[in-house]
């Protein structure tokens, strides 16, 4: 019984050993740090490896309305439940609103408006009197490659399984594509039940501007394919940075890759190729969104 045990921790969790007999370093990351490499290496040099880092351009607007709207479904789904009202959001929101970005105080009245409409045709869909399993809840998972965490915004739970909910609040409609292709919803659902002990396969997008659910049902192998392509992105980066350490040129390590996020990233102006990308205002996206 004894071997049996013994065989089955080494299924879960294998020890990965150097040729010293060491066990390999973990490579710890969160759904974003991911993204950032599998966007583009040279982002992801710029934002983890270099030190001191390169200086960032102007903070985006866009991002202040989200991070606004988030904290707000935070502190909303926070209050007891007879103080769930829709009444209550203007205030949640102007108590935590994030101003930085806009073009100026009147673009920014605007948007807070757009945001607490967003909010309150939201929250008329919920169930003030049920509570969330999770909200803004940390979950975490190791392998023998990674030590993955994330924070969730929401985790529900219906019937016997929890559902990993996930806010957006882009222009851009969601589909069920999006839900399905997400690495970091899919990992989320993987540490959540290790985290909280229950299945998890269900995964939405909350789109918070047209009030659509973009969802994907996943299968143990759907997850376990997420898990292992987030495997193979650790060890590449761990391979780039070794090279750097041998001697290996930085910007062949971390090559860039063009996309049409390039005018959006925040190291447009130090990167050689990033630079030469159309700039965007640091409020275009939000005054898209209001002329929308």
């Amino acid at each position: 019984m004894r071997a049996m045990t013994e065989q089955v921790r080494r299924a879960v969790v294998p020890e990965q050993l150097t040729l010293g007999g060491m066990p390999e370093k973990l490579f710890v990351c969160t759904p974003s740090k991911l993204g950032a490499y599998e966007d583009c290496p040279r982002r992801y040099r710029y934002q983890y490896v270099d030190r001191p880092q390169p200086p960032k351009g102007p903070p985006w607007a866009h991002n202040s309305l989200g991070a606004s709207v988030h904290t707000a479904l935070k502190n909303w789904h926070g209050l007891p439940a007879e103080s769930r009202d829709p009444a209550a959001l203007a205030r949640l929101l102007r108590a935590t609103w994030v101003s930085e970005g806009y073009r100026d105080a009147e673009q920014g009245k605007a948007a807070f408006a757009l945001a607490l409409r967003w909010l309150e045709e939201y929250v008329g869909t919920l169930d003030p009197d049920e509570d969330p399993v999770g909200v803004e809840r940390v979950v975490a998972t190791r392998t023998a490659v990674l030590a993955f965490n994330g924070r969730v915004d929401r985790i529900d739970r219906r019937g016997d399984e929890l559902v990993i909910v996930d806010y957006k609040t882009g222009r851009s409609p969601l589909t069920s594509d999006d839900a399905r292709g997400s690495r970091a919803l899919a990992l989320y659902a993987v540490a959540t039940a290790r985290t909280m002990h229950r299945a998890c396969h269900r995964v939405e997008l909350h789109h918070l501007p047209t009030g659509e659910v973009a969802a994907h049902d996943h299968t143990d192998e759907s997850l376990q394919r997420h898990l292992t392509r987030a495997e193979d992105t650790a060890r590449d980066i761990v391979a780039a940075e070794r090279r750097v350490s041998g001697g290996e040129d930085p910007d062949d390590a971390f090559p860039t890759a063009p996309s049409m996020r390039c005018g959006w990233c925040d190291f447009r102006k130090v990167c050689p190729v990033g630079s030469a990308a159309p700039e965007h205002d640091a409020w275009e996206s939000v005054a898209r969104a209001l002329d929308g």
